[in-house]
């Protein structure tokens, strides 16, 4: 299901970031010849997500670099609201993406292309992006655009397919302070238009003549919305070739949801190839306006939602990364290459989403539902 993947995917994004997050972006410069290996896996809230990804990084002369990057999930879910609602499901998910960076004096102008499969929700993608570096390269300034078609299906009804159109909009500004220090601050505008809901889900509402005393409707959402987003990152480095870096995002959509994410990480060189990173990260958000767990009738307002992602809710996330360089001075045709290992540990708490597998408590007090959930992920990167 579309919606268990895209939340899901957004846990592992943060951690490949992280990862890189040292490392400050300029854009008179082309990545590295590379190629990166990795496994992924989440378990968490009965939902178990896992497989391989592979990305190729090449230049092409001095002024050229392409890249593909192949990724798969296989996905195994007992969620909460599959467990309420419906029954188990498994399926895979392929995504493919190619892209390709053009450097010109101190400027690099990006475009790419992904797509990615599953049983019931397809979707394209194509972006462009230029960043130019200034003042000595002191500055960085980066734009960015995004566009996606996806289409919705329903694996119980083959004539149901919606369609979604998907922009984003995007600005950076980096600033190095100091020998040490630097600075980011970075706007995201995104708007989506057509089917936003899951067609799963339902929203649940009282009713005296249900032996449950409640039932389920359809779920309804609004079909657009539109969100902003403004994050300021630091990046300190430390005089033992260490490195701390701290971020602050703040987030809100029409929807009525406003969110705040903090997180802060240390990055330690221990020697001889090795370097740990440590990371905690806040999150809380409100919730939807036509959100409830429970409503007091059907059809009791136009939009009704009881998806848990829409609900007031918070996360805290503890993790770590270790990394070993296994080839550092060249061996044969190789640059250098390194393993690292990434494993995050999540946990969930809700304020108004409630737990309805407590069968035998009143309708609208079944307990709040929280869980926790594993983010791991293992790589070899490769550069040549």
């Amino acid at each position: 299901m579309a919606v268990a993947v895209a939340v899901t995917r957004k846990l592992f994004l943060p951690v490949m970031c992280l990862l890189c997050s040292t490392v400050p972006t300029l854009a008179g410069v082309l990545p590295d010849d590379r190629v990166d290996q990795m496994y992924h896996s989440y378990d968490g809230g009965g939902v178990e997500i896992d497989g391989p990804s592979i990305l190729v990084l090449k230049k092409i002369g001095q002024d050229i670099a392409v890249s593909g990057n192949y990724y798969v999930d296989s996905i195994s879910s007992a969620s909460i609201d599959v467990v309420t609602t419906a029954s188990k499901y498994t399926e895979d998910r392929t995504e493919v993406s190619v892209g390709a960076d053009y450097m010109h004096g101190n400027s690099i102008m990006s475009v790419s292309y992904t797509n990615s499969d599953e049983d019931d929700y397809q979707s394209d993608t194509a972006s462009f992006g230029v960043s130019m570096d200034m003042f000595g390269n002191m500055t960085t300034v980066s734009l960015g655009y995004a566009r996606s078609w996806d289409t919705v299906e329903n694996n119980n009804d083959p004539s149901f397919s919606k369609d979604v159109d998907r922009q984003n909009y995007k600005v950076g500004l980096s600033q190095v302070l100091t020998k040490d220090m630097i600075m980011e601050l970075n706007y995201e505008a995104i708007t989506d238009e057509g089917f936003l809901n899951n067609p799963y889900r339902s929203a649940r509402y009282l009713d005296p003549t249900s032996p449950l005393g409640y039932s389920y409707e359809p779920e309804v959402y609004p079909n657009t919305r539109t969100s902003n987003a403004v994050a300021v990152r630091a990046l300190y480095y430390l005089p033992w070739r260490a490195a701390a870096h701290a971020e602050y995002r703040f987030f809100d959509d029409t929807w009525d949801i406003t969110a705040h994410n903090i997180e802060i990480g240390y990055v330690h060189p221990l020697g001889s190839g090795w370097i740990l990173e440590g990371r905690y990260r806040y999150y809380t958000q409100n919730e939807a306006d036509f959100y409830s767990d429970l409503f007091p009738r059907q059809d009791s307002q136009n939009f009704v939602a009881r998806d848990k992602e829409l609900s007031e809710f918070t996360s805290n996330t503890i993790g770590f990364t270790v990394s070993y360089d296994f080839v550092q001075n060249g061996w044969y045709a190789i640059d250098r290459g390194s393993i690292n290992f990434a494993y995050d540990h999540i946990m969930f708490d809700y304020d108004n989403f409630r737990d309805l597998r407590d069968t035998g408590a009143p309708v609208g007090k079944e307990p709040l539902y929280d869980f926790t959930a594993d983010v791991a992920q293992v790589y070899v990167s490769i550069w040549f």
